[in-house]
């Protein structure tokens, strides 16, 4: 509940300032007299486009430590917090970024990492994690979020995000606006607007929106292919990351907040729109690594 709360407060807030920041710049009276007006409309797309995706980023962090209970770890209290934030910060010198916050969350076997700068990150693993995988595994799994920061994979698919969201706004609207100028060819007393036009853009506006989201996964699915090489890397060979991800297809992966879903270790069902490729597909593509 209180994660469902947080992401449709967030959702709301983001919305009302990209409205207002919308309204200050003129740019939401693309509907003019004369028509539809591209450049006022291609400037209100964008606002809504990248806007969402840029505050959504830049509040990943403190969202995902409110929504996911996570305990940054500033001093251990404990050797297995000790040895977590000493893999952290030897992978990360070795990837060559600085330390990212460290943080444990109660939870099934997850792990994700967040952050709108690939040197002011968040790591974070679950409790179930590091119940039920070797210390070797869970290093490897480490590793892989290591990676995701390392590789910038967080504001890549934000900005991936806000080109589709942008893409989606304006060929709607455009789509939109002709489908009601046909309808009301014959209509000379008309001006503004009509039920055309605003059924097509929301019909359009969900329709493009799980295109968009199929892309987005698309990607996603390729940047988990990249971080589980990553691991490899960083731990000289890929057997621990083939051993880690055989234990996670055995397990229930612990759930996150969708805004999270594509930095962590596993991902949703639904291979069109999941953030992460099948675990075997994973582990074939290791198999075929050079890491040995």
């Amino acid at each position: 509940m209180k994660r469902m709360f947080l992401f449709l407060a967030t959702n709301i807030a983001v919305v009302v300032v990209l409205g207002i920041v919308a309204s200050l710049l003129g740019v939401n009276r693309y509907l003019t007299a004369n028509g539809l007006n591209l450049g006022a409309l291609l400037g209100f797309a964008f606002i809504m486009g990248f806007g969402g995706a840029i505050i959504s980023l830049l509040m990943s962090k403190p969202i995902a430590k409110m929504s996911m209970g996570v305990k940054i770890i500033n001093q251990p209290q404990s050797a297995d917090e000790a040895w977590i934030v000493e893999t952290v910060r030897r992978f990360s010198d070795q990837a060559g970024i600085k330390m990212p916050e460290v943080g444990i969350y109660q939870g099934e076997a997850n792990a994700f990492a967040t952050g709108a700068f690939k040197n002011s990150a968040l790591v974070a693993v679950s409790t179930g994690l590091l119940q039920g995988m070797t210390r070797e595994e869970v290093e490897a799994v480490i590793g892989h979020e290591v990676a995701h920061v390392a590789n910038g994979d967080m504001v890549t698919m934000a900005l991936i995000q806000g080109v589709m969201n942008t893409f989606v706004v304006f060929l709607s609207r455009v789509i939109g606006y002709a489908v009601d100028s046909f309808l009301r060819r014959n209509d000379e007393q008309s001006s503004g607007p009509g039920i055309g036009y605003m059924i097509t853009t929301i019909v359009l506006d969900i329709v493009f929106g799980f295109l968009a989201a199929i892309i987005v996964a698309w990607f996603s699915r390729q940047r988990e292919f990249r971080a589980d090489a990553g691991a490899a890397r960083l731990m000289g060979r890929k057997q621990p990351m083939i051993n880690a991800l055989h234990r996670l297809g055995g397990m229930q992966p612990g759930t996150l907040p969708q805004s999270m879903q594509a930095m962590g270790i596993t991902g949703g069902l639904g291979k069109l729109f999941s953030s992460h490729p099948p675990i075997e597909e994973r582990v074939a593509a290791l198999q075929n690594n050079q890491v040995q």
